[in-house]
């Protein structure tokens, strides 16, 4: 019979007292020191930077129908848009969790938006395709530049840069088309042109396509992907065909 060897215990490091790593015990309260950090920071470049008012999170807000107002459709509609009408447009972001387009557009234009989608014969038809007005709010996208705009003390506290290079925090609502700091924002958003459908560009005055136009085409794009997605559904659904 073989002689029983004993079991020796692997050598206990310092560290090593029965509880999580250091890191692991740490990470969920640095993550929200990191977050508040970010949040307060996010909003000096707001208010500094573009003169929007915010509303506190988490996650920090954007009050819509102060400055402008927000148009929302699926992403892949809110793509296509996009691809549609090319440059033209104010600033565009991605909602956080990657399922909505957000156009921003003139201020008053969520009130506009029933009426519109009735004329253009679009009411009745569920596009996906709404609009935050007066007393609404959108998630604030991670601003998209360096600090350098803010004063210095506001700069001396900012975080550090998490934006591009997959950097960004998963799930943090970004911007495609970013607002330009130091520049009046107003003149880029669509706005409603009395010459209405079919009428040139300028709806505000500073090249943006005005807002009968753009909901026409944010409806058409929202009521093909419904469909596409629809095709989509059914072929995957279908029965196998054998011969």
């Amino acid at each position: 019979m073989a002689p029983t060897v004993p079991t020796v215990p692997s050598p206990r490091t310092p560290s090593d007292d029965g509880r999580a790593p250091w890191h692991a015990r740490y990470a969920e309260p640095y993550a929200e020191w990191y977050a508040e950090r970010c949040d307060g920071w996010y909003a000096d470049w707001y208010t500094y930077g573009l003169g929007w008012p915010t509303a506190s999170g988490p996650p920090l807000g954007l009050l819509t129908g102060v400055r402008f107002d927000v148009l929302e459709l699926p992403a892949d509609a809110g793509a296509a848009l996009l691809r549609r009408i090319g440059p033209a447009s104010g600033p565009v972001a991605l909602s956080g969790c990657g399922g909505l387009v957000r156009l921003l557009v003139a201020e008053g234009s969520a009130d506009e938006l029933p009426g519109l989608l009735d004329w253009l014969d679009w009411g009745g038809i569920a596009l996906g395709l709404t609009a935050l007005g007066a007393g609404g709010r959108m998630t604030a996208p991670v601003p998209a530049v360096t600090p350098a705009i803010l004063p210095v003390t506001v700069r001396s506290t900012a975080p550090p840069r998490r934006t591009g290079g997959g950097t960004t925090a998963p799930g943090a609502a970004v911007w495609l088309r970013p607002p330009e700091p130091g520049r009046e924002v107003e003149p880029t958003l669509p706005a409603f042109a009395l010459s209405g459908r079919g009428d040139g560009n300028g709806g505000s005055g500073g090249g943006a396509p005005d807002l009968v136009r753009l909901v026409d085409a944010a409806a058409t794009e929202c009521h093909r992907a419904r469909l596409l997605r629809g095709n989509v559904f059914r072929a995957n659904t279908q029965p196998l065909a054998f011969s």
